[in-house]
């Protein structure tokens, strides 16, 4: 796959198909979006929120969940914020998603069929590690959407006066439901 990704990548240099897309790294929206990494979003997202390159900041991970108040999506959300002018957060979590219901038992044999020596799995154990808890997804999009909107409204770095919202969006076809307004946009 990277062969051709290259191939295709000269050619797209060549013949300067990246005019296009020349944007600022700040985003013209002043926005952020912490969303899912799921397929279906990659088009679909952007498309439904009529975002377009260099209007916001996209953070893509697993679920749209924010695991720790200190790991790398805050921080990139402080960058955001900080450094690049986003005022506004969405957190945008979807129906079907593979976190949902995430089995770490299931993936823990996964792991042991690819070749993780059992020993891996239980040193991660005793270093401190609940590896259990930290493959687990969530059962209900709504309440792990909620989780990751209130990470970021009570972290102690995230200034006044920025707003944080959450989202579902349907994979299928686009629709958002919005289940968590930021009261700031209502006043």
């Amino acid at each position: 796959m990277l062969d051709q990704i290259l191939e295709f990548n000269k050619k797209f240099v060549e013949n300067k198909d990246y005019e296009q897309y020349v944007a600022s790294k700040f985003p013209n929206k002043e926005v952020v979006v912490v969303t899912c990494m799921d397929t279906r979003l990659v088009e679909l997202l952007p498309k439904a929120l009529d975002i377009h390159n260099g209007d916001v900041k996209m953070i893509k991970t697993a679920g749209a969940i924010i695991a720790h108040p200190f790991g790398s999506v805050m921080k990139s959300l402080l960058v955001s914020i900080y450094e690049l002018g986003a005022k506004e957060v969405l957190v945008i979590g979807h129906h079907e998603c593979g976190m949902g219901n995430t089995n770490p038992a299931k993936m823990k044999e996964k792991m042991i069929d690819r070749g993780i020596k059992e020993e891996n799995l239980k040193i991660l154990d005793f270093s401190g590690l609940d590896l259990d808890k930290w493959l687990t997804g969530f059962t209900n999009v709504y309440d792990s959407v909620n989780h990751s909107v209130s990470i970021i409204k009570n972290h102690p770095l995230i200034p006044e006066g920025v707003e944080v919202h959450g989202l579902v969006i349907d994979p299928h076809t686009g629709k958002l439901e919005v289940i968590n307004r930021d009261e700031k946009s209502a006043e």
